[in-house]
């Protein structure tokens, strides 16, 4: 239980940071007043150094033969958490007066040191999990307990940011914003602590071995890692995931500001649309070792589909009726994606296993890294392009908390169909590309034990 707490506890950490970037959009372009198609050039420019950022990182790490007096992640994150005590509040510099250039300046800098931080971080804390164990009840475990300490920092974040940072007539006030992001710095700096104190090394990653490897070569990782299919399966679920969700949040926000005209409750309902993951994590390791992995997380963009459809089918009107439509409708949809997230990062662990099992190295930092190159471009892709299609579809940024009705009821169908992009890209990555189902991954898991 402390293993899975203090991992638990890396995670709540990471979203502390994280969870702002969904305020970002909103921040920058209605209290900012920064153009929409000048903000998604910017995101998206930010976005693919993050994206290029990840890999050279998880590179430099896999290639660190220096001996640490516990374990290199463990090193590489201390350092991380240090930076992303303040550099999350840069992001968010309250300065509406300011030249279009120094704008410019300050969403860049801020961007790209914040991201620095949170890569160092978040890298080596993904690569950890298959160093903890290298049992598949304990990784599931360890999964489950990661996505229940993001869906704790998305709770606290989603349920206490809205009430804070939004006046009576829905617009964003920035000065809360930025003293709100120093607050969640703190929080995400006492969660590392505690993960860094309590976590355990089991697999040593052949520590005492590491003058008798190879030489690390960046090109060979590549190439490994682009013939690694439950690497580009989880990968493609993962941009789905991003693309949809994380690139509909803005839509989300404008749908509670201008068609429902109540953005202090979104907060409230996306919480409440998470309670079914909830209630599904304690039971993800006894259900993994039924069903399996792939098999319940198939099973999970299934079910989200279906609630996208109904989504767009069932009517929602502009009123507390119509949230509570979209609420039942969300739950459903947030448990069709929890379950996948519940055991995302045991099967990017299992994909690591794979890397080795193939090929016959481990490369922890570059399997991980390269994964999330890709889903950063997802993260910088998605906002960028949704922005642009809201302004298509009329959005207007110096309107705020008042968009015209017929915008907000643009949004009222632009969140189901993005929501459905990002399942049906699951179903695509998990379902088809994939292929560490039960029976192969217990055969994966018996020849790695008997060449150890």
């Amino acid at each position: 239980m402390r293993d899975n707490l203090a991992y638990a506890a890396g995670d709540f950490g990471c979203n502390m940071s994280f969870a702002l970037k969904g305020t970002m959009v909103i921040f920058w372009t209605q209290f900012m007043q920064m153009d929409s198609v000048l903000y998604a050039f910017l995101l998206l420019l930010c976005q693919v150094w993050d994206a290029i950022n990840d890999p050279l990182i998880g590179s430099v790490i896999d290639a660190d033969r220096h001996q640490y007096k516990r374990n290199k992640f463990l090193q590489y994150i201390w350092v991380g958490s240090i930076g992303l005590l303040v550099a999350g509040s840069l992001c968010f510099l309250p300065w509406p007066s300011a030249p279009k250039t120094a704008k410019i300046l300050i969403f860049i800098c801020g961007y790209v040191l914040w991201d620095a931080f949170y890569t160092i971080a978040n890298v080596p804390y993904g690569s950890l999990l298959s160093l903890i164990s290298s049992a598949p009840g304990d990784r599931a475990s360890l999964s489950a307990w990661r996505s229940i300490g993001c869906f704790l920092g998305q709770m606290v974040t989603m349920a206490l940011l809205p009430m804070i940072i939004y006046d009576s007539d829905n617009n964003i006030v920035g000065e809360r914003v930025f003293f709100a992001a120093l607050a969640m710095g703190l929080l995400g700096f006492l969660a590392f602590r505690f993960m860094l104190k309590n976590t355990v090394i089991r697999v040593e990653d052949d520590a005492k071995c590491r003058e008798n490897r190879p030489k690390f070569s960046i090109i060979k990782s590549l190439g490994n890692f682009m013939t690694n299919r439950p690497a580009i399966g989880a990968t493609i679920a993962a941009m789905g995931l991003f693309l949809g969700l994380q690139g509909g949040t803005t839509a989300v926000t404008v749908l509670f500001q201008s068609y429902f005209n109540n953005a202090q409750v979104s907060g409230v309902v996306m919480v409440l649309s998470m309670l079914p993951v909830v209630l599904f994590t304690p039971l993800a390791r006894r259900m993994v070792a039924k069903y399996g992995k792939k098999e319940l997380a198939v099973a999970g963009s299934l079910c989200s589909i279906v609630s996208c459809v109904l989504m767009i089918a069932l009517p929602v009107p502009p009123d507390n009726r119509g949230i509570i439509v979209f609420l039942a409708c969300q739950m459903l949809n947030a448990l069709g994606m929890g379950i996948y997230s519940t055991v995302s990062w045991s099967m990017m662990g299992d994909a690591i296993d794979y890397n080795e099992w193939k090929h016959g190295t481990r490369e922890e930092g570059t399997v991980y890294a390269l994964h999330s190159f890709f889903r950063k471009l997802a993260q910088g892709f998605g906002p960028s392009i949704i922005l642009i299609i809201m302004a298509s579809l009329g959005y207007v940024e110096a309107d705020q908390g008042n968009q015209a009705f017929e915008v907000a009821e643009r949004m009222r169908y632009l969140v189901p169909s993005l929501f459905m992009v990002s399942s049906v890209m699951q179903f695509i990555g998990l379902g088809l590309i994939y292929n560490l189902d039960k029976k192969t991954l217990e055969k994966m898991n018996t020849d790695l034990n008997r060449n150890s």
